[in-house]
């Protein structure tokens, strides 16, 4: 990259974070979809939770701005703008959940059918690499994989958008390291498109910040995880760096871990796994006493790790790669087995 190129990548991502945050500041000031806080809550004052909004509607800015000024050929293809159908498709439903809220059956109908949508036109994980195995091409397994990725991460990402800053926070941090990776394989359009989530979501973190004035709230979490899902996937299959299917699920390990654990452990007990509650990881280190700020600072430290080792991870043989999540794993055995221990004995959990 050129510095003229990179002065207009900065000017670029710098306009988008001031339109996130000012946008952000107006929804707080003029939209009054508010959150009030019950029994699951985690804060005690009533809140604007419109927050997402600014990060869309920056998000579809950035991307007007590409296919404007920009000449890659991704942006004429038939699968982008399918991406961008659902995405916007995933962003509209869930500020009218925000607005009069959805059954989470409906919402996972929603969430399904545009991860079909993107899948029909190629956008699938088609093969990967296994130590011993080396590389597996997945053949018709590829679309339910796919699906499971896509929703999941979805999913997670609402998940665990319950307190000050985690999820933009989160969002910054593993766009940011995958637009450094996306960019040093050779990328143009992944690497934007990253940029501009950065920047969306860095705009709206300064209003987001404990104390939190205004919430990202359905219309932001759904779909961030949703484009991130998505853009993992085109980045390895069509995109010109083919960045390894393994990154995004590194970047997001901790939320992925979170979430499948306390689904686990909430389906052991009998739960109703559908319903809202404040039994994740991170909800329960709040609960025992750490301040948001302190929880989510425990978050992007640990998601800087894991950008780190995704940094690492494409410098190694296809095979080799997945050996990087080890050391996380055991970190996230040792930190989950902690908070398990603490909150059991102060009656948090069973």
């Amino acid at each position: 990259m050129t510095f003229s190129a990179f002065l207009s990548h900065l000017g670029f991502g710098t306009a988008l974070c001031a339109l996130s945050a000012f946008l952000t500041w107006l929804l707080m000031k003029r939209v009054r979809i508010i959150d009030v806080p019950n029994e699951r809550s985690s804060h005690t004052r009533p809140t604007p939770r419109s927050g997402g909004i600014a990060i869309v509607a920056t998000f579809f800015v950035g991307l007007l701005g590409l296919w404007v000024f920009g000449d890659d050929p991704v942006l004429t293809q038939s699968y982008f703008w399918a991406f961008c159908a659902t995405a916007l498709l995933i962003a509209v439903v869930s500020i009218v959940d925000d607005l009069s809220g959805l059954s989470f059956r409906a919402k996972l109908l929603l969430q399904i059918a545009c991860a079909i949508a993107v899948m029909a036109l190629g956008v699938v994980v088609d093969q990967i690499s296994l130590p011993v195995v080396g590389v597996w091409h997945l053949g018709w397994l590829a679309y339910p994989l796919t699906l499971v990725w896509i929703v999941g991460l979805t999913n997670a990402f609402n998940f665990m958008d319950g307190i000050d800053g985690i999820s933009g926070g989160t969002a910054v941090v593993a766009a940011g390291f995958f637009a450094a990776i996306t960019f040093s394989q050779g990328s143009t359009f992944i690497y934007l498109v990253s940029v501009i989530i950065v920047w969306a979501s860095l705009g709206f973190l300064l209003w987001n910040w404990q104390p939190a004035k205004i919430f990202m709230g359905d219309s932001g979490s759904q779909f961030l995880g949703f484009v991130l899902a998505v853009l993992a996937v085109m980045a390895g299959r069509f995109d010109a760096s083919h960045v390894s299917y393994f990154v995004m699920p590194l970047l997001f390990f901790h939320y992925i871990w979170d979430t499948v654990y306390t689904f686990i452990r909430r389906l052991r007990a009998g739960e109703r796994v559908t319903e809202a509650h404040r039994s994740h990881l991170y909800q329960l280190m709040n609960r025992l006493g750490l301040s948001h700020a302190r929880v989510t600072s425990i978050y992007l430290i640990i998601g800087t790790l894991q950008g780190l080792g995704s940094l690492l991870l494409v410098h190694l043989d296809g095979a080799l790669r997945i050996l990087v999540f080890v050391p996380f794993i055991v970190l996230q055995m040792f930190l989950t087995v902690g908070v398990a221990q603490r909150a059991r004995a102060a009656g948090l959990i069973a």
